[in-house]
């Protein structure tokens, strides 16, 4: 028989609660899976993790499992996922270390206070993201330019060319729609 038929068959016993199709659907795919992620994200350990992940995932949801055609493919996909989202949560815990190694004060910072941090800054930008989708092409691109390049509103007027007045209202209105949805 075929792996990919035999795989098709363990993967709709485990769908059954079969626990002896789940360690043998393991013990066929894991090394594969391991060495797939090895070369997705070049990390021996990290891939091993999300091949733990995949598997503890799927044996835990095996009762809500779809039929899948090509076993093998599906959980390739899945481990890929898995894999950008953990090497995503290290990037962030690092730019995080990063920011709070800047600020000198993360050496005494607790574990709790280092994940406050971190997901707080993930809400902070989730907010921003949401409220500049508020603001019109036209704000956005002013608020820009005075936050971001620092240019003076007399700048600005010039360069889009409108008036400083009508630059420092279109800067103004976006800043209350800004912290109007900050204060949501």
């Amino acid at each position: 028989m075929d792996n990919k038929l035999a795989h098709h068959l363990l993967w709709e016993r485990l769908r059954t609660g079969d626990k002896n199709a789940f360690f043998d659907l393991y013990a066929a795919l894991y090394y594969p899976l391991v060495n797939f992620g090895i070369r997705v994200c070049a990390d021996a350990d990290t891939a091993s993790e999300a091949t733990d992940l995949v598997f503890t995932t799927i044996w835990e949801k095996h009762e809500s499992l779809t039929r899948v055609d090509n076993v093998e493919a599906y959980l390739r996909t899945f481990l890929k996922r898995k894999l950008l989202r953990i090497l995503e949560r290290k990037r962030k815990i690092n730019d995080a270390l990063f920011n709070a190694g800047a600020d000198g004060d993360w050496m005494e910072m607790s574990y709790e206070e280092f994940i406050v941090k971190v997901q707080s800054d993930e809400l902070v930008k989730y907010q921003l993201k949401n409220a500049l989708e508020k603001l019109t092409f036209k704000q956005k691109q002013l608020i820009h330019l005075k936050f971001f390049e620092g240019l003076s509103y007399e700048q600005i007027a010039e360069q889009s060319n409108q008036t400083i007045k009508t630059a420092y209202n279109t800067i103004y209105d976006a800043l209350k729609i800004l912290r109007k949805e900050f204060n949501a």
